[in-house]
């Protein structure tokens, strides 16, 4: 069976600033495209092969793929369903902030103008159905953001709301999905 590698991308101004960049367009840092780079050279040199780079279509997911393709030869494409979630009015806000955090233990709320996380989990879900589905040994990494990040974890292992509430994983970490439910976190940062 196949596997998925999940990268989060680099770091950014608002990872920084502590604001929620969810579906906003926000450009990585100089530290966020060396994070990138460093992490096309650790998967590299840990022999990680994989089939394709799938990636986010926001341009902090798309040129941490491109830096890491660049450096693996691995070919990359867009898909649109690793976009992060919107979060609506909470985008720009502080990611501590209270009232967010009790917004996000609503996963049928869209944020006002925003997605709920009941839409980010079917759409990241039927992707990785489909992955499953073809994957006949197949390898994908998938490079995204925080919020897919916890769908992809929910979809290998079962949590609780305060579970997939503080799940997290850093900038640019690598984490490895076997569709036979183990799970290794690959430590190149």
């Amino acid at each position: 069976m196949g596997c998925v590698y999940f990268v989060r991308h680099g770091q950014t101004v608002w990872n920084v600033e502590n604001k929620i960049c969810g579906a906003t367009d926000i450009e990585l840092t100089e530290m966020g495209h060396q994070q990138a780079i460093e992490t096309g050279e650790k998967i590299l040199a840990e022999g990680i092969k994989a089939d394709e780079i799938l990636y986010s279509p926001l341009v902090r997911a798309a040129e941490t793929a491109r830096h890491i393709s660049e450096i693996t030869g691995i070919p990359a494409r867009v898909e649109p369903r690793l976009k992060e979630q919107n979060f609506g009015k909470w985008e720009a806000t502080p990611r501590n902030g209270k009232e967010f955090q009790k917004a996000k233990e609503e996963f049928c709320c869209r944020h006002e103008g925003g997605e709920s996380m009941l839409q980010l989990a079917q759409r990241v879900y039927n992707l990785l159905d489909e992955i499953r589905e073809e994957s006949d040994n197949k390898t994908y990494i998938l490079v995204a953001h925080n919020g897919i990040a916890r769908v992809v974890q929910s979809y290998f292992y079962e949590m609780t709301n305060a579970e997939y509430a503080a799940f997290g994983v850093k900038n640019c970490a690598v984490v490895r999905y076997d569709f036979n439910n183990n799970t290794e976190e690959i430590d190149i940062n």
